[in-house]
């Protein structure tokens, strides 16, 4: 993001073909005065759906852009990050606000890739309702339908508008019947297009029996009256619509007039209409085309009539620092503070910019308020709270910031220069700090371990991971301290590209090595050890002598130091010394450098010398002792094992059982939950998960998804190949 006014590479990754060069509105920002004036959406579906030329058509069509933006050309607004001009696709949430009648419309463009869902989840959180985006020409998908029942458990009110009309391999009555069969019956069309030919030239409206014509190309439609034609053509669909909105309807008396033959004014359909769908039991299908325009008005009329202003909502639950219930809030502009940082992002001028959703409150220019981080400790977010000010408040729209004088309960809006705020943040009052309850985080589950090219570019990738880990709660930065890897844990490949684009980005120079599975060793049998530290080299000189017998422990037994040297042939000061020394051998390992467990070690006899004799004489005797066991013993391997569970759909099971099988994997029990959905059960080698995050959902065709938590270490067999 950038302020209006700055140096032209600053303002967007496209230069001058870019979203800032095609803007037509003024340099101040919309600023909503009241949350009924507000509707907050957020465009979802999978990726190349057409969310993001949606939104260009929609901006031009209101007379925000002068023309629109192309993926290809890197010149969309809402993918102005240089990794979604890369990657040809949304990368992270963006918000371009409209302003239609006076009311001001947040469109939320989320990522559709599941790499990104952390994105499509802070878009969520930050909405009201949610615009499922279908393809016309590739249908939904799995991970489509899953994002369906999220917004169901959610509860917020959805539309469906289903894109690419104007394709020629558009099959419009086929996704319908999908979305129909994935989305349930509530799902019904407003509009059906008005073809001439092949090509699709209008839409018909059920309600109004009108047609809004396309065919001229240009974002505003002519009308017309339908033709007794094309009524009876799509008699039966507004038959099936009308009682699909009396069914939703309040008023009992409508299914028996409509049933009498009685027709009902379209001013109750539509008031019953809206009312059904801003309670979240009715969904309307709109259809549209980003190339002619096709259905841009409709659908506005939909944003803005039928969808619900923040005020209708409910403001997440919130609590005092300590956590105890801090009372209900509501979405008042007079009440107080409560706002979150749903996305953070660092500009190269001005630093680290906050996506911010206002709940309660107003949020204005130099105001002092409180900002806490907490809960995202496993993350390598550590729980933080700080007072800092407001300096500037922006209006976002892509690339380009717009200054605004506030921002009111229900808006969002851009905030600069926040120092320690990080995507999950609250942000309340200095006199009363708050803290609202975080949304659901997907756990990262593949690792990419990193290094940098040098000893001086450490100190760089460290700020570096700093920044992008501020804005990305779902990536998890761990220094491992068994194999002393940096390892990234990410979503997917995709969204490990991103993160290694924006390193080298800032300037890091790094590469990828393979990810070391922490092994551990131990004794498979008893064995001996004798360890002898003699040296002399003139005045005063080292002298340790130690035996030790070595026996393996039960799994999960840990460690154990037995004395039984008998006529104080080690001095007593000096035993502790041989534990430390067997101790600090285990840890560098005894075969393949990998700790040592599960041991008790038995110290049997030794000698001492009355003069050199000492403590770090007897830890080198200790340690050589232990290896000297190693060498005569058999020490086995040991790999990490998880405990994992998978949801796949019913058709899955099979495929991913068997895959389970190949990777060494144990099923231990599956569940069916009667929806087509079953989870599976396994216990699997941590070596195989490594790329199970990307197998799976190859596998699954997306649908997939698991968890995992260690279970324990069981010994590597002897035809497995340790790294």
């Amino acid at each position: 993001m950038s302020v209006r006014g700055t140096k032209d590479s600053a303002r967007t990754a496209a230069g001058r073909n870019g979203p800032e060069s095609r803007r037509a509105d003024a340099s101040a920002g919309i600023a909503a005065e009241e949350p009924a004036k507000i509707r907050n959406v957020a465009l979802v579906g999978h990726s190349g759906a057409g969310k993001t030329m949606l939104i260009e058509a929609l901006l031009a069509a209101n007379g925000m852009i002068t023309r629109k933006g192309s993926i290809p050309d890197g010149t969309t607004v809402s993918d102005s990050d240089p990794a979604a001009v890369h990657q040809q696709r949304s990368v992270t949430l963006s918000l371009v606000p409209l302003l239609v009648d006076g009311i001001k419309v947040n469109l939320l463009d989320t990522p559709g890739y599941p790499d990104f869902i952390g994105e499509l989840r802070a878009g969520l959180r930050a909405a009201d309702a949610a615009l499922f985006v279908v393809s016309a020409v590739d249908g939904i998908d799995a991970t489509t339908t899953a994002l369906w029942d999220e917004c169901e458990h959610m509860r917020l009110p959805r539309a469906v508008a289903i894109t690419r009309m104007d394709h020629p391999r558009a099959d419009y009555d086929g996704v319908l019947a999908a979305c129909r069969k994935s989305f349930g019956e509530g799902v019904l069309p407003l509009y059906v297009p008005v073809r001439t030919g092949a090509e699709v030239t209008g839409l018909l409206g059920l309600l109004s029996g009108t047609v809004s014509d396309y065919s001229s190309g240009e974002p505003s439609a002519t009308t017309r009256e339908a033709t007794p034609d094309e009524r009876a053509a799509f008699g039966a669909a507004r038959g099936d619509l009308i009682e699909g909105i009396i069914g939703e309807s309040e008023d009992e008396t409508l299914m028996d007039r409509y049933l009498a033959g009685e027709d009902i004014e379209t001013d109750v359909l539509v008031a019953d209409l809206e009312t059904a769908v801003e309670r979240g039991s009715f969904f309307p299908v709109l259809s549209t085309s980003a190339v002619s325009g096709l259905g841009t008005a409709e659908l506005v009329e939909v944003l803005v009539r039928a969808f619900p202003p923040p005020s209708d909502g409910r403001v997440p639950e919130v609590t005092d620092l300590a956590g105890a219930p801090a009372g209900p809030l509501s979405c008042d502009p007079e009440g107080q503070l409560a706002a979150e940082v749903v996305r953070t992002s660092i500009d190269p001028f001005l630093g680290r910019i906050c996506l911010v959703r206002v709940f309660s409150g107003t949020l204005r220019e130099d105001a002092p308020v409180h900002v806490t981080g907490q809960g995202l400790a496993d993350r390598g977010h550590q729980d933080h709270d700080t007072d800092e000010r407001v300096t500037h408040l922006y209006s976002p729209l892509g690339a380009s910031l717009r200054p605004v004088p506030h921002c009111v309960a229900g808006d969002i809006c851009a905030v600069a220069k926040l120092g320690s705020a990080e995507t999950g943040d609250t942000i309340s009052g200095r006199d009363r700090p708050l803290l609202l309850a975080t949304w659901e985080m997907p756990e990262p589950l593949l690792p990419v371990a990193v290094e940098a090219d040098s000893r001086s570019d450490e100190d760089a990738l460290a700020r570096s991971l700093g920044k992008i880990a501020a804005g990305d709660p779902t990536l998890r930065v761990e220094r491992n301290q068994e194999t002393h890897q940096l390892v990234l844990w990410c979503m997917g490949e995709a969204h490990a590209e991103v993160v290694l684009d924006r390193l080298r980005d800032q300037g890091v120079k790094l590469h990828t090595v393979d990810v070391v599975t922490p092994l551990r060793e131990t004794f498979s049998a008893p064995a001996a050890g004798h360890g002898r530290h003699v040296k002399q080299s003139g005045g005063h000189g080292q002298y340790a002598v130690c035996d030790i017998d070595v026996e393996p422990l039960p799994r999960g037994g840990g460690f154990e130091f037995v004395d039984r040297t008998v006529g104080g042939v080690i001095p007593g000061t000096f035993i502790p010394s041989v534990e430390k020394g067997v101790r600090a051998q285990m840890e560098k390992g005894v075969s393949a450098g990998f700790p040592v467990v599960d041991l008790r070690v038995t110290l049997t006899g030794g000698k001492a010398h009355s003069v050199d004799s000492s403590d770090a004489a007897f830890q080198a005797a200790g340690a050589l002792a232990l290896r000297e066991a190693a060498a005569a013993g058999r020490i086995q391997l040991l790999e990490p094992v998880s405990s994992v569970v998978i949801t796949v759909t019913d058709e899955h099971v099979g495929s991913v059982m068997s895959d389970l099988s190949a990777r060494r994997g144990r099923l231990t029990g599956t569940t069916s939950s009667g929806d087509g959905l079953t989870e599976i059960s396994a216990e699997v080698p941590d070596q195989e998960l490594l790329r199970y995050a990307v197998d799976l959902r190859a596998l699954t065709a997306g649908s997939g998804r698991f968890r995992r938590r260690y279970l324990r270490h069981d010994p590597v067999p002897a035809s497995f190949s340790t790294p």
